[in-house]
């Protein structure tokens, strides 16, 4: 490469370094893999329109880019695509803006189990997920094979921002049925983007593999005998009918003389008890256990 070369195309590196980040997701953007990459750029006009395109704001004619790009009618084709390439692209016809596309780097589509967490407190259409995704600026969510295709119909829902913890949240809706056997999985799919790189995972799962109750409530002890009887009402948002949908509890309590801790899953525990606490599960599907409620004190 020849010193002018060399001038272009730190010109260019400068140019594209001075780019501000991206804080939300573009309506318009095209995915590339840096090194060896290829994309082509879409401009909204007719095939006989006189284009010419910019790179975030500058002409793209510089010999630096020429030699990895060709205009090809309205469209223009990259080819070995490198960090400096990334960023905003318009196309334009006698002084007037018709389109614009961002440049984006993708990510390595890897995802672990941690990475992407989701549950549902019932069988009602709501359930939320978390993407432990720190780094990143802005992120959305989509449910359905519309947003794993990244169609146009897809209904996406963005987070405010990380949440505390680091990640952002999401609250998604199905369609599911709660009286239907399960026989469709849900598909999630999740974007995110920090400058100009762009993250995207999806994951399946059925419904029932991320039930989790809320915290039961413990309503009141009675004695029966030499035991406590135990009355434990169900979440106020778990689904109903409560005969239709039933919950399994567990107990833990600890013994006033010696403070040793036990589990039951009677609702019968020993009078000698000096606190408790309860947690639920659906038994059919052997979901993940409730938080613990709060402890109840049974010596005041």
């Amino acid at each position: 490469m020849n010193i002018l070369s060399l001038w272009i195309f730190g010109l260019l590196f400068i140019s594209s370094s001075e780019v501000h980040g991206l804080s939300s997701i573009p309506e318009n953007f095209v995915l590339a893999k840096e090194r060896n990459g290829s994309a082509i750029l879409t401009c909204n006009s007719t095939p006989d329109t006189a284009i010419t395109w910019k790179f975030n704001g500058d002409p793209v004619e510089d010999e630096a880019f020429r030699q990895y790009t060709t205009q090809n009618g309205p469209d223009l084709n990259l080819s070995q695509v490198d960090f400096t390439m990334f960023g905003h692209y318009s196309c334009w016809s006698e002084g007037r803006m018709l389109s614009s596309v961002y440049l984006l780097e993708i990510e390595e589509p890897v995802l672990t189990d941690s990475e992407l967490h989701c549950w549902a407190r019932s069988y009602d259409c709501i359930f939320n997920c978390n993407w432990n995704k720190e780094t990143y600026s802005a992120a959305r969510a989509g449910l359905g094979e519309d947003c794993a295709k990244r169609l146009k119909s897809c209904q996406w829902v963005t987070s405010d921002g990380p949440v505390h913890g680091g990640g952002f949240q999401f609250q998604l809706s199905h369609s599911l049925s709660p009286y239907a056997e399960e026989n469709t999985m849900l598909e999630v799919t999740v974007e995110a983007i920090d400058d100009l790189i762009f993250d995207r995972k999806t994951k399946k799962f059925f419904l029932r593999e991320i039930i989790q109750p809320n915290s039961p409530k413990i309503a009141k002890c009675e004695d029966v005998g030499e035991n406590l009887m135990v009355t434990i009402e169900p979440p106020s948002n778990w689904s109903t009918p409560h005969s239709f949908f039933t919950l399994e509890h567990q107990i833990h309590y600890r013994l006033l003389d010696n403070n040793q801790d036990r589990f039951s899953s009677s609702t019968l525990i020993p009078k000698t008890a000096s606190s408790l606490r309860v947690r639920s599960r659906d038994p059919l599907v052997l979901s993940t256990w409730s938080q613990w409620s709060p402890w109840k004190n049974l010596t005041q």
